[in-house]
């Protein structure tokens, strides 16, 4: 069973204070009594408690931390956290303010996660390392909106079927709101693994050759100069080893002969004919000889798209949901319809700087992304999807097998590789982690999955260098657990 914790960091510069709220499940009286006990001894803060009822919510201008989690306490003082009999009744929550002068106040977020789970865990020193990893966690979102690379940053961490969430900064600006509990954000190319099992599920059903020639499934349309579909398999198209041209203009760079300037008001707006791109990228010479390198290319995911609808017979959108968002449960993820706007459900506002001006990009219609980046999902959906894939619940043995095997991204020293819509990547721990990333205008998530624990860390604002939401991802990901 899945335990939600939920963390939200809001920081302003203009405020000193930090406040908490901690919900738990405790016990009240029979005649549903509330007292006060004082925290000062257990964080050493100059904290105060209350208890109120369970459900009440805590919200107050300036730095806001909320958390929900399921540890009990029973009727018994509560400044010594002892664990005692079983809540006999109604639940309680405890709401704790915490009033720092700086950025220590990571510190007494990290003795608030220790002191609650001194009491619910008899590992102690287990407790404390994982808590230490989640301090550090936290940290380094904090650091990454205070730096001023993005407007407001969440990170889910999904650790053996246990959840957390934390999120620092704001979620809309214009409004003065942190990220949603359950944000729902556009997940751009992280839509290619998705699309990458179900072609890996069409493989193992008998349907599609892995090294088959795009020919044989779409004779005739994929060519121009220099491109041979007799010689460009499924596998290249999966691997990003085709020599494709790119079909969208690089962020504020000159379209290419063939590409779309997805910045443009009839792009932004308009219903995107893939075909159509298709053949105008086309127009475009190879890149280079199939096999010869990788080079990543939205271009690919068209084409693959374009094989699954012609073999199945429905749209890769509703394969996707058929295949893999209906078995897995992921309420919260969903591919667009090709007239739509809006996300759907809670969200936070989506920004790109364009022209040194920001611009809010959180209504766009992404078909013209499509099977290359227009899926929304949660953090925790993501999770559960890339854990579910590794965990071999989508793909038979044999076809993951295939899905991992990777080719080199850049020099021949990199750290970094490429499998069939999937990327295999070193951490710093030394630990291997897989996962994909995506970026699109307004947002950006990048995330992984290593031995039980899954991480996605979303960001509303694509930032210049993805090396900084990436040191969240590796702090997340090869904290102690």
């Amino acid at each position: 069973m899945v335990t939600p914790e939920r963390w939200v960091l809001n920081p302003r510069p203009q405020y000193l204070s930090w406040f908490a709220a901690v919900t738990t499940k405790a016990t009240e009286s029979p005649g549903g009594s509330r007292s006060t006990a004082s925290a000062s001894s257990v964080f050493g803060v100059g904290a105060r408690a209350q208890i109120v009822r369970c459900g009440q919510h805590y919200r107050e201008d300036g730095c806001l931390l909320r958390r929900r989690d399921s540890w009990t306490f029973p009727n018994v003082g509560l400044s010594s956290w002892r664990v005692g009999a079983r809540p006999q009744q109604k639940g309680i929550a405890l709401r704790i303010r915490l009033c720092c002068r700086s950025s220590t106040a990571v510190v007494a977020v990290g003795a608030l996660i220790a002191a609650m789970a001194a009491c619910g865990s008899t590992g102690s020193d287990r407790a404390g390392a994982a808590d230490a990893g989640r301090a550090e966690v936290v940290g380094a979102l904090d650091r990454l909106v205070e730096a001023g690379h993005v407007h407001g940053a969440q990170v889910v961490v999904t650790d053996h079927g246990r959840v957390w969430t934390a999120t620092a900064g704001m979620g809309d600006i214009e409004r003065g709101i942190p990220f949603p509990d359950d944000a729902r954000v556009r997940i751009g190319s992280n839509t290619k693994t998705y699309v990458a099992t179900v072609m890996l599920q069409l493989v193992a059903e008998g349907k599609v050759e892995l090294d088959a020639p795009v020919e044989r499934y779409l004779p005739g349309v994929v060519h121009g100069p220099g491109i041979d579909d007799d010689r460009i398999t499924i596998r290249n198209l999966l691997q990003h080893t085709s020599g494709l041209p790119e079909f969208a203009a690089e962020f504020g760079e000159t379209p290419k002969p063939g590409q779309i300037d997805i910045h443009t008001d009839q792009v932004r707006w308009g219903r995107g004919d893939l075909a159509e791109v298709l053949r105008n990228v086309l127009t475009a010479p190879a890149d280079f000889e199939p096999g010869a390198k990788w080079a990543y290319s939205n271009t690919n995911y068209l084409v693959v798209a374009m094989v699954i609808e012609k073999i199945s017979g429905d749209s890769v959108g509703a394969e996707i949901t058929r295949r893999i968002i209906e078995p897995l449960g992921l309420r919260d993820t969903y591919y667009p319809d090709p007239d739509e706007t809006d996300i759907r459900g809670p969200h936070p506002a989506g920004y790109s700087e364009i022209g040194g001006e920001r611009v809010d990009y959180t209504r766009q219609n992404v078909s013209w992304a499509g099977p290359a980046g227009a899926m929304v999902a949660t953090g925790a959906d993501l999770n559960r999807f890339f854990s579910a894939l590794l965990d071999g619940k989508l793909l038979p043995p044999a076809q993951l097998a295939e899905m991992k095997r990777t080719v080199p991204i850049g020099d021949s020293g990199s750290q970094l590789g490429y499998g069939l819509g999937l990327m295999h990547w070193r951490l710093p721990c030394g630990k291997d982690s897989w996962g994909h990333g995506g970026d699109i205008d307004g947002f950006e998530t990048r995330g992984g999955v290593v031995n039980g624990r899954a991480v996605t860390v979303s960001v509303n604002q694509v930032p210049e260098s993805s090396a900084d939401v990436t040191k969240v991802v590796d702090a997340a990901l090869c904290a102690a657990s």
